[in-house]
């Protein structure tokens, strides 16, 4: 048994070397044979644990992230995947992998022959085509949410914690490229080479991140997560949506989880005494689902403990984000904002923080909150995020009941 993981230990560090060699200007070419001694046996959670050791020993997410296309590439077609249970038709990782399929297809079908007659002609009907195609595939967002909102937080808490942030990184990379592509084509300058380049590039990152969930994400995911976990991420998958497709198939689960929830409520039909009033469980619930805006509490910890379901709510949230540390509920470029922002809280420096931006129709006021107690001892921060255009848009004076 030693002599196995004294074998497992020595492939990582050839797979280590392999990606710094990379890193440090090596084509893939040139680290083809030190890679071929260690590819025989090579599991998706292997790699999991080769970045993961990387991460720990100092490289920056970033940096893992740069690497991620060479990386792909080096691994591709090299991936023993010895862990493909059956699929079952309306599992969350059966459907993710039918947005897969969905989502080459209509680069295939639709994307590229729209591209190819833009670069022959780029008059009106060929860039709105493109602009409708683009705009059809930004549903990926969704594809993309549930992976980071529903599956990431179960990955974490077996500490698998460095795929999860390099994919992230990426999928925000392939959402700002969509975005720019978007604006060129409705701003449309005569720079067809630019946009032609830009799609290209696009439609490349794309196609790699399907390859990396296929062949890493998913299949790790299957050999890591419980029946009970998969079925909180089925029950949630609902809310954040689905890429192209819908699943046409309900998961028709082993077992039914018989203690599901009865519902999980610690405060089930109990009262809780506030300073000035006594008030139900169930009231307190409805009342914070009332207030016109999203909120969240984050404890001393910076672990989620709570959030609203404003039946309007801006941003997602699912309940797999509750025990998870907020620095992993955002994407690695932000993280360094969060962080200020509570230490900021921690120190005394501040007691509140407010960001605003545009979304589309909405005005999205974005608003921080340290809680302290009656010693001024810090206990979480609070973040409330409201549409405010309706607010804005108000003028005059009105005095009378609406009919």
């Amino acid at each position: 048994m030693s002599e196995l993981i004294n074998n497992r230990e020595y492939r990582q560090e050839i797979l280590k070397e392999v990606i710094r060699e990379l890193h440090a200007g090596k084509t893939v070419e040139e680290v083809k044979t030190k890679f071929g001694e260690a590819i025989e046996g090579v599991s998706p959670s292997e790699i999991s644990a080769m970045e993961q050791q990387l991460v720990k020993e100092g490289l920056p997410i970033e940096e893992i992230q740069n690497l991620c296309d060479v990386h792909a590439a080096v691994f591709k077609g090299s991936i023993e995947e010895i862990h493909h249970p059956e699929e079952v038709p309306g599992h969350p990782i059966y459907t993710l992998r039918k947005e897969n399929d969905a989502i080459q297809e209509y680069i295939l079908e639709n994307i590229n022959p729209h591209l190819d007659k833009f670069i022959k002609k780029d008059n009106e009907d060929n860039i709105n085509n493109l602009i409708e195609d683009i705009n059809l595939l930004w549903d990926i967002d969704k594809h993309y949410s549930r992976k980071e909102n529903l599956i990431f937080p179960y990955l974490e808490k077996y500490n698998i914690t460095a795929p999860p942030k390099v994919m992230w990184g990426v999928d925000d990379d392939i959402r700002a490229l969509l975005k720019d592509i978007k604006l060129m084509l409705k701003d449309y300058r005569g720079n067809k080479d630019e946009v032609d380049e830009k799609i290209k590039h696009a439609i490349h990152q794309i196609e790699e991140m399907i390859f990396k969930e296929e062949s890493i994400l998913f299949p790790m995911a299957l050999e890591t997560l419980t029946e009970d976990e998969w079925i909180e991420i089925y029950d949630e998958s609902d809310e954040i949506g689905y890429a192209l497709i819908s699943p046409d198939t309900r998961w028709k689960l082993k077992r039914i989880n018989i203690d599901k929830k009865e519902e999980n409520d610690p405060m089930k039909d109990g009262y809780v005494k506030f300073e000035t009033g006594v008030l139900s469980s169930k009231e307190i619930n409805q009342i914070l689902n009332a207030i016109p805006g999203d909120m969240t509490f984050i404890d001393k910890n910076d672990i989620v403990k709570y959030f609203s379901q404003d039946e309007n709510r801006i941003f997602p949230r699912t309940k797999a984000v509750i025990g998870r540390s907020v620095q992993n509920c955002h994407p690695p470029a932000s993280v360094h904002i969060v962080e200020e922002i509570l230490n900021d809280f921690k120190s005394g420096k501040k007691d509140n923080e407010d960001f605003w931006i545009k979304m589309g129709d909405l005005y999205v006021l974005i608003r921080y909150f340290a809680i302290r107690d009656e010693n001024g001892e810090y206990l979480g921060t609070l973040e409330f995020t409201q549409n405010i255009a309706p607010i804005k848009a108000l003028e005059g004076e009105k005095r009378l009941l609406s009919k």
